[in-house]
């Protein structure tokens, strides 16, 4: 696991967007294909539109959603149509490569089903996603995984229907499938998140150590405001 800290919002996103160019670049000279699931956020989409700005053969990348609100498809605060403005309109990314979750659909967990399914045809069966980027909530839900949500407990679905968070419904990857993923990459911005990022690190060490992990995190991009002060905390966690 490995933490950095940067001083605000660009920065972090144009760190992280390198971090993702290079992981591209290795995978594709080795597999000849990239699938990344994205996260929505205002830093996500900075990463993304920096991301653009890298001379990359898109037409042989994929890329998923990790979460999204159910909600009609002109919703502004769909994370779809920031991710179409952000990467679509910018880069040779094919249309049809940005596989969107189908929570239009009047039956959500057949949808959540049929979403699994497209992920194997894209990054096989079982799939495995070349990069997760994820990011973390105050409350310490990552994607659309929520403490006390029974999407929490799902081992036998790669996608599901979470309830109502903010009051919208969400479609989430699972744990099973971010955990089989090659890179997970955390984005966390804002100081209102750096007590539970301590918790979370404190975790991930035990569960690192004890090899009986829920995420690996091969690499974590930091940014929050009170730098000191999280630097002071994952020294002496309380």
């Amino acid at each position: 696991m490995k933490i950095e800290v940067y001083p605000d919002d660009d920065t972090v996103a144009g760190k992280a967007a390198a971090v993702i160019a290079a992981d591209m670049r290795s995978a594709l000279a080795a597999r000849g294909r990239y699938v990344m699931a994205v996260s929505g956020g205002h830093t996500p989409w900075l990463m993304l539109r920096a991301l653009a700005e890298e001379p990359l053969p898109w037409q042989q990348v994929n890329v998923v959603q990790v979460d999204e609100r159910v909600a009609s498809a002109n919703d502004p605060e769909r994370n779809l149509a920031h991710l179409r403005a952000s990467l679509l309109t910018c880069v040779a990314l094919p249309p049809d490569h940005i596989h969107a979750m189908p929570v239009e659909a009047t039956d959500l967990d057949r949808a959540a089903a049929q979403y699994a399914s497209t992920l194997r045809d894209v990054a096989g069966s079982p799939p495995v996603l070349d990069l997760v980027h994820l990011g973390l909530g105050p409350d310490g839900h990552t994607a659309s995984l929520v403490p006390g949500d029974p999407a929490l407990d799902v081992t036998d679905a790669d996608v599901a229907v979470a309830g109502a968070y903010q009051g919208r419904r969400r479609m989430t990857l699972t744990f099973p499938i971010i955990n089989r993923s090659r890179f997970v990459l955390w984005l966390v911005t804002g100081a209102e998140k750096a007590a539970t990022l301590v918790r979370l690190c404190a975790v991930l060490e035990v569960l690192l150590q004890m090899v009986l992990h829920t995420i690996v995190v091969e690499q974590g991009v930091v940014d929050v405001e009170q730098e000191d002060d999280v630097h002071a905390a994952l020294r002496y966690p309380a």
